[in-house]
This record gives C-alpha cells, structure tokens and sequence, in this order.
C-alpha cells in the first residue's frame, strides 16, 4: 500500500500548466503525449533524490543521505501513464523542467502497482544512482515524513526500475541494507597497479 507524500504546490501548478500549453506539449520529445488522446492529468508526485555514494564517507550500519533534485509526476491517459513530467527548482520556487517518455515512465508505474500489493504501507519516491545509470522505486517507512528528507533507513525497499544495470534484477524488492552495500562495492575505484587489494 502506498501513501504518497504530497508535492509542493507550485510544482504541481506548472505541470498542469505546461499540460495546458499547446506549445509546451508540442515541442516535447514525446510522441506518445502529442498523440495521446483524452484529457491528461499528472498523478503520482515522486520525490526524486539522487544518491552518490562514492562521496561519502557512511558510518557502519547506516544509509548514505540523499539530495533532492525534483518532483516528477506521471502523466496519465485514458488507461495508462504516457509519460512523465519533471519539476526542479529554481531561484524563483519550483517551476516546470520537461516531459519525457521511454522505459523508466513503464517501469515506475509497473514497480508502484508491485508495491500496493505489499502488506506494508510505504511513501513511494525515486532513488537515481547517475554512476550506475540506475533508478529505483524506493519504498520509504515513515509516511508521515517530509517527501524532502534525505535519509533512506536500512529498512526501507529499493525497487530497481528496467532497464537496470547488469547483475541487478529489474523489479525485484531490496532491503537499503542489503542493497546499498552492492552499490558502494560497484562503484569503489579499483586498486591501483601494484597495490594490494583490500580483505
């Protein structure tokens, strides 16, 4: 079950803005929001935080803080999401940042119907690992939290979203505990020539 964490206000309004302009919808890069016929409507408010593991220095046993770089809403048709609407902000508050399509819009809305099936009721958000080209649902515990705060709790689920990098199954749930480590392996340079490598 999920409890959405609500999206700033004016982050939703540009949205519905930029939904509204002809122009904007236009000039998208997706074919299938020109096309798609009906009333559109943005659903879904996801946080968006972008995890960089190689920069930290983690104490044992906790999670790695994230940032929050926007708000992404899906874009739903008559029956389906037909793409997806990101905000960032600005100087000037939250404003529109554009619309896109492809693999990641499919898989968010596939990962968050797995995750209304869970017995558990989690805040959904996004979780990107640019180094790995890597997004995932992450399923947070605390529903009542701020969609803004940036520490995922060893508890919580990280569902990958296909296309995920090698060795990583797509749509699978993973505990922050038992995945990150993974990560911060994949990510760590390799030793350089002629040093030993570590135990």
């Amino acid at each position: 079950m999920l409890r959405p964490s609500p999206a700033p206000a004016p982050a939703l309004r540009s949205v519905l803005a930029a939904l509204g302009s002809p122009t904007a919808v236009r000039e998208a890069r997706t074919p299938a929001l020109r096309a798609a016929q009906g009333p559109l409507s943005p659903e879904v408010p996801l946080p968006v935080h972008v995890l960089d593991v190689r920069e930290q220095v983690v104490p044992s046993g906790q999670a790695p803080r994230t940032r929050l770089t926007g708000w992404r809403f899906l874009i739903r048709g008559t029956d389906r999401a037909v793409a997806a609407a990101d905000t960032m902000l600005t100087l000037d508050g939250w404003s529109f940042s554009h619309f896109f399509e492809g693999p990641y819009v499919t898989a968010t809305e596939r990962a968050l119907l797995q995750a209304e099936s869970l017995p558990t009721v989690y805040q959904p958000r996004l979780l990107s690992v640019p180094e790995l080209y890597m997004l995932t649902l992450w399923l947070h515990g605390d529903t009542d939290a701020d969609g803004a705060s940036s520490s995922p709790d060893p508890a919580d689920l990280l569902i990958p979203l296909a296309p995920a990098p090698p060795g990583i199954a797509a749509h699978r749930p993973h505990r922050v505990a038992d995945l990150l480590p993974v990560l911060t392996l994949r990510l760590a340079p390799p030793p350089l020539f002629g040093t030993p490598a570590p135990a």
